[in-house]
């Protein structure tokens, strides 16, 4: 069963920086692409940043392209993102999911989340 588990989630002031984790387990993690989504209170799950399996291909939400970036580490079975200037408007529970695409259709698995808040 793939388990998927995030962390590094917390308070940081704008202009600030954070590194999300996502330790995964359950089948092979190099034969997968993955992504991150975020959820902000009242909205809809939205897309922020997808990588193919070996990570040499990313793709990001406009809302975050240039201050976000997606890795991965496929001997330690980890996928991240480093977040860097953030912003109010970055306020939301961040998801990491294995599947393809922009939507969450194309995700058949999910993390619980970890809540990131931006104070400004």
């Amino acid at each position: 069963q793939v388990q998927l588990v995030e962390s590094g989630g917390g308070l940081v002031q704008a202009g600030g920086s954070l590194r999300l984790s996502c330790a995964a387990s359950g089948r092979t993690f190099s034969n997968y692409a993955m992504a991150w989504f975020r959820q902000a209170p009242g909205k809809e799950r939205e897309f922020v940043a997808a990588i193919n399996w070996s990570g040499d291909k990313t793709i990001y939400g406009d809302s975050v392209k240039g201050r976000f970036t997606i890795s991965r580490d496929n001997a330690k079975n980890t996928l991240y993102l480093q977040m860097n200037s953030l912003k109010f408007e970055d306020t939301a529970v961040y998801y990491c999911a294995e599947g393809v695409g922009r939507t969450p259709r194309g995700y058949d698995y999910w993390g619980q989340g970890t809540q990131v808040t931006v104070a400004s």
